[in-house]
């Protein structure tokens, strides 16, 4: 999303917290199981089960809050978070951890700085040892169990990488946007990156692709990281655009118009295992307009 707010004429993100959660509609084997019943079946059985997928935004940016900021930073085009940004990612990883009816076993996070420091927060508050209920941030969680949740950074996820999102006064002037990611994996918390995770995309798009093709990205990107661990449930820490992917690509005319910070989608589908193979149905949508910080209306 840009600076401004508005992405693509049709997201104008406002700042409240999520604050309900869609329940799904089948029951869920956890995956842990799901591996010890397939490894005791008969190879011909069938096995049916839900994979879960949220698809969130990044916290408070601090460009919408300081725009001063960016005339001395030495990458404008990639602010942190604001102290607010920081709890509300926080707040929403312990609303994932607290009320969500199956456990989150994988993140994939955008490069973007603004992205890690709120998958950061989002997974300290899931790997929490103790769920302190008056904790703001991770720096109020005093142990974590990394064994909880594995994280990877993706560039398949990363922002939009053209002028409707990232102005160009602000953008590289080369067109080159450059991460340095043991840096940005030393950021999340310990133990919990998975170093033996390819990513998707080896590469980031290049500068000014279409908001068309960014669109495809993200519609590609989800469905990917799905298929590449289809027993486990999964959150992706991206942005505006990729959220409001999240709900359009899946849920047939369909205008979103609004996604907030740490706004988030969930979809669901059945997976099925057969003979070592897995086989999935089309995502269904369950996140009701407004109640997770998504607004959409149907076209």
């Amino acid at each position: 999303m840009g600076r401004t707010g508005t992405l693509c004429n049709c997201f104008i993100a406002s700042f409240r917290t999520p604050i309900s959660i869609c329940r799904r509609k089948k029951p869920f084997i956890p995956w842990r199981k799901l591996n010890l019943m397939a490894a005791s079946m008969d190879p011909s059985d069938t096995k049916t089960y839900q994979q879960n997928v949220l698809v969130m935004r990044h916290g408070d940016r601090l460009d919408n809050f300081n725009p001063t900021w960016e005339k001395t930073a030495d990458r404008p085009w990639d602010p942190p978070l604001i102290q607010n940004g920081l709890h509300r990612a926080f707040g929403t990883g312990r609303e994932f951890r607290t009320r969500l009816p199956f456990p989150i076993h994988r993140v994939f996070v955008s490069p973007f700085l603004r992205c890690i420091q709120t998958a950061s927060e989002v997974v300290a508050a899931l790997c929490s040892v103790d769920d302190d209920p008056n904790a703001k941030s991770s720096n109020d969680v005093v142990a974590i169990d990394p064994s909880r949740v594995k994280v990877s950074i993706e560039y398949g996820l990363c922002e939009m990488l053209n002028k409707t999102a990232i102005r160009i006064d602000v953008a590289p002037k080369d067109g080159i946007f450059r991460f340095d990611v043991p840096q940005l994996e030393a950021l999340l918390p310990s133990g919990t990156v998975d170093p033996t995770v390819e990513p998707v995309y080896k590469e980031l798009p290049q500068w000014e692709e279409t908001v068309r093709d960014a669109r495809s990205r993200y519609e590609r990107i989800i469905k990917a990281l799905a298929d590449k661990y289809p027993s486990q449930n999964l959150l992706l820490v991206t942005h505006g655009e990729g959220v409001g992917v999240s709900v359009s690509a899946f849920k047939g005319d369909t205008n979103v118009i609004e996604v907030d910070y740490c706004a988030y989608s969930e979809l669901t589908r059945q997976v099925s295992l057969k003979n070592e193979s897995s086989s999935a149905g089309n995502f269904e949508v369950l996140t009701e307009s407004g109640q997770t910080g998504v607004t959409y209306i149907a076209e």
